[in-house]
């Protein structure tokens, strides 16, 4: 199997994850602060994940911890939770 490229940045790559976050959540009837505290996160954290900004015009940047407790309580998979097409992050990319 061919091994996919870098392409993107991380501020599509943060956007798309919060798309995906988002479309989960309200498949399965959550809301932010239902869904927030069972990964262990607080509200407040969980919605800038959603938004994909940190601050205006800052990505998001979660954790790998995060991302997974997420999953799990999503009940899907990182392949499924995490967008297919990740930023190129070596020295000098953006």
């Amino acid at each position: 199997m061919a091994r996919k490229r870098p392409s993107g940045s991380w501020k599509e790559f943060a956007a798309l994850l919060g798309t995906n976050l988002h479309r989960l959540r309200l498949e399965r009837g959550l809301s932010q602060e239902q869904l927030a505290y069972a990964a262990g996160l607080s509200r407040y954290t969980y919605q800038k994940f959603e938004k994909g900004e940190s601050m205006p015009g800052t990505p998001s940047n979660p954790s790998l911890r995060n991302i997974m407790a997420l999953a799990q309580i999503l009940d899907v998979t990182l392949d499924e939770l995490v967008p297919s097409n990740w930023p190129d992050l070596r020295a000098g990319k953006s």
